[in-house]
């Protein structure tokens, strides 16, 4: 869920403030979601979803496959095939699906995430089966040359000194999972290391593909103006004929062990200022823990109002830059603030306060008006995340996958405006224990902390 919750921050600034000030108890539940789901012989399932209000159609193809189903030595790789599936199959040329995409009035591209790799197309509608047809050709028949990954992994390489080890604070998050985690995949970063990538063979990459990057891992959504019995045909015609791999699909990730002390941790990077850390480890995207835990998120740092920005930020001037994550996705993942020390003040008064927030949640508990302002962030982020073809299939995708289990794609909205005071601090006192807590201090290098 937490890809759309950050999708309103784009849209006009009159409508958002319009829903953000409905009362809760009035705010319009979206339309639900019409659609269809089925499952082809080779395990590819489909979900279409007619929407006839533009000629437009979006295709997205959902592989269940992200950086934590990569082993240890051999990060990156996920990423690293978002890359290489553009890069040519048996009719298409390299670089030539998203050209031809644009060529017909579209746009396509791909993403990763720890958990899926996400390829997607918005094309005029009477283009459907040309999207279709270049979908199902590069997951049969993508090339896999070793010209073209040793291309693509300088690539990578340079996509991860730009994003991250040239930014100030780019390897944040970096640090915050590589010592909250001890086994679970989780730990290392979705671009991977550096020492991965180029430890990376041609052999290991062609296995990673065949494992992966088959139909019975992929799910197909395609949502707009069609007709769903031609669409379905159509499917089964160009991925029908895909064949199945030659072993199920491994689901063997490590499970993290119980967390049974606080951890502390002091590391130093070459940053301007200090940044502390508290993080606490939480249960995974569904769980019926999941929704106060994201209706905690958005009181302690959704906006200039949140508790932590309003009482370390502005009040006590402790930092120059406080914000939190509640990271629900489909593993049991991390709840965290963090504070880029202001200077003049110490890492150890900033970590006080930032504990001091998350016991406040424990002993205290929030108001009824933090839990209505934060559901009322949270409708409007939810209905403005379903106008277009490709957030409708987000919705519907991401239910199927992450979830296993479509019908959450309308029914989280519920959940979310039934949740109550008391369900936020509940799950406080359920997860924000030091037993459970990594506290980390980054400090510039030298050991200078004001």
């Amino acid at each position: 869920m937490r890809w759309y919750l950050r999708l309103a921050a784009c849209l006009a600034v009159s409508i958002v403030a319009a829903i953000a000030l409905t009362p809760v108890q009035a705010a319009v539940r979206p339309p639900k979601l019409e659609y269809q789901i089925t499952t082809l012989p080779n395990g590819l399932r489909v979900i279409l979803s007619e929407d006839h209000s533009t000629p437009i159609v979006h295709v997205s193809v959902w592989y269940h496959v992200g950086s934590k189903n990569e082993r240890v030595g051999r990060t990156g790789f996920a990423h690293l095939f978002e890359h290489m599936m553009f890069k040519g199959s048996r009719n298409v040329e390299p670089e030539s699906h998203t050209s031809i995409i644009a060529g017909v009035g579209g746009q396509s591209n791909a993403y990763t995430t720890e958990d899926t790799t996400v390829f997607w197309q918005t094309l005029p509608s009477h283009y459907l089966p040309l999207a279709l047809w270049m979908e199902a050709d590069r997951m049969a028949t993508l090339r896999v040359d070793d010209a073209a990954f040793k291309r693509e992994r300088e690539v990578v390489k340079e996509e991860r000194r730009m994003r991250i080890e040239n930014q100030p604070y780019g390897r944040l998050s970096e640090i915050i999972y590589d010592n909250a985690f001890q086994v679970h995949p989780y730990k290392h970063p979705t671009i991977g290391s550096m020492a991965d990538l180029e430890a990376a063979s041609i052999a290991d990459v062609r296995d990673f593909h065949s494992t992966y990057y088959v139909p019975e891992n992929a799910t197909v959504t395609v949502v707009g103006d069609f007709d769903s019995a031609q669409a379905l045909q159509m499917v089964t015609q160009y991925f029908g004929r895909v064949p199945k791999a030659a072993k199920p699909v491994p689901r063997d990730i490590p499970r993290e062990p119980p967390m049974l002390k606080e951890k502390r941790v002091v590391v130093e990077e070459p940053w301007p200022l200090p940044a502390v850390v508290v993080a606490y480890h939480i249960t995974y995207d569904g769980h019926p823990d999941a929704y106060p835990l994201h209706i905690t998120a958005k009181i302690l740092s959704d906006g200039q109002s949140a508790r932590i920005t309003r009482e370390l930020v502005y009040n006590r001037r402790l930092c120059l830059q406080a914000f939190g994550s509640g990271n629900l996705i489909e593993d049991p993942n991390l709840f965290y603030a963090v504070c880029i020390v202001q200077p003049g003040q110490s890492p150890e008064a900033a970590e006080k306060a930032l504990i001091a927030e998350f016991d406040k949640l424990k002993t205290q508990g929030v108001t009824d008006q933090e839990v209505q302002r934060s559901q009322n962030q949270f409708a409007r982020d939810y209905i403005l995340s379903r106008e277009t073809n490709e957030e409708k299939a987000m919705h519907l995708a991401h239910a199927a996958v992450i979830h296993n289990d479509i019908t959450t794609a309308d029914g989280e909205f519920d959940i979310f405006m039934n949740t109550k005071a008391a369900d936020v601090q509940r799950v406080a006192r359920t997860y924000f224990n030091e037993t459970n807590r990594l506290v980390l201090h980054i400090l510039p290098k030298g050991g200078a902390t004001r």
